[in-house]
């Protein structure tokens, strides 16, 4: 774990508000206040710092962890993690893939589910992360 470099895993994490603002503003954002029953006005509430701050702060964990399965892993016999030639942007992606849609999905549609969310709700909340995760994998890896 010496070798970590830290200065991807914080770009990576701060690639989820660049996705996010894109995400839930042109692409999504209309969708996403009425599945939510968000307005302009409540979505103005609070502190934009802390709830930026704090999704930075959670998406570097997720981070931490995609990097702790796709690249730090290698070394032992047989595994090829961590290896140079695994170390690509795609490599990392497929990590990020796998994390989204076998932990992140089932946690938030099931949760959706028991709040009576639409379907829509589900495939805009999850496509997010799993464009975020495949993002951050991504760059944990290439840039390892």
């Amino acid at each position: 774990m010496e070798n970590i470099n830290w200065i991807a895993l914080v770009v990576a994490a701060l690639s989820t508000l660049v996705i996010g603002f894109l995400w839930y503003g042109p692409l999504f954002g209309k969708a996403w206040m009425k599945e939510t029953g968000m307005t302009e006005e409540k979505a103005q509430q609070g502190s934009m710092p802390l709830r930026l701050g704090l999704s930075v702060v959670l998406a570097f964990i997720a981070v931490f962890f995609i990097y702790m399965t796709s690249v730090a892993t290698g070394g032992e016999p047989g595994d090829p993690h961590g290896q140079e030639k695994f170390l690509t942007f795609g490599h990392g992606v497929v990590h990020g893939l796998l994390v989204s849609l076998f932990v992140v999905m089932p946690a938030l549609v099931t949760n959706a589910m028991y709040e009576q969310k639409s379907f829509k709700y589900m495939l805009i909340n999850v496509g997010y992360w799993v464009v975020s995760f495949a993002i951050m994998g991504g760059i944990v890896n290439a840039w390892t």
